[in-house]
């Protein structure tokens, strides 16, 4: 079963395309045009073992907001598509990651029922050229587009680089997780509901 997808995603704001293979190598190619937003999906893919190639152009002459919230759209819609029926995935996972004096934990559940909880408290109004509060946004719109919930937890750290990267992370070994299929269960939905 191959477990691939590709999405494109054309506004007036955004032309956006990805590809995924969640039974990958971790193997990315990532444009943005936006340095920091790039360096956080390569972790996501690297760590993840997702490879996810993400091409953007965006108005990033206005400001970064439409690029950064639309390739969480796209990548969280290529994700949920090559993630298919879900049958026979764990569904849950939950990830502690330590970077440096951070501690960061991401709990998710691959439940057709997306949800947010972002507790992220950070010092800084930028990383790089982007707006700390964009990173919110993003996985506002990763969560929603895949249908997944998502609960991300900064529990200590001082570096706000630091606390968004362990997010990232512990993310991709969420997600690493969560989507891999359990061979006890093989074709099994993990739901009582008989769907999800």
């Amino acid at each position: 079963m191959s477990r691939k997808a590709k999405i494109l995603r054309k506004t007036k704001e955004t032309n956006i395309v990805a590809e995924v293979n969640l039974d990958g190598k971790g193997k990315y190619q990532i444009k943005t045009k936006i340095g920091f937003l790039d360096h956080m999906l390569e972790q996501l893919s690297k760590h993840s073992l997702i490879d996810i190639k993400l091409m953007a152009k965006g108005d990033t002459h206005i400001d970064l907001h439409h690029t950064t919230e639309d390739s969480g759209i796209v990548l969280g819609e290529a994700i949920k598509k090559a993630a298919g029926s879900r049958k026979g995935i764990r569904r849950y996972a939950s990830a502690v990651i330590p970077m440096d004096e951070t501690l960061t934990r991401v709990s998710i559940d691959i439940s057709n029922r997306p949800y947010l909880i972002w507790k992220v408290d950070l010092k800084v109004e930028k990383l790089g050229e982007m707006d700390t509060e964009l990173f919110k946004e993003w996985f506002q719109a990763f969560s929603q587009s895949a249908g997944i919930t998502l609960h991300v937890e900064n529990i200590y750290g001082e570096n706000s680089h630091h606390k968004i990267e362990s997010c990232f992370k512990a993310l991709a070994r969420s997600l690493r997780e969560a989507l891999e299929l359990d061979k006890r269960v093989k074709n099994i939905l993990p739901s009582t509901k008989g769907k999800l």
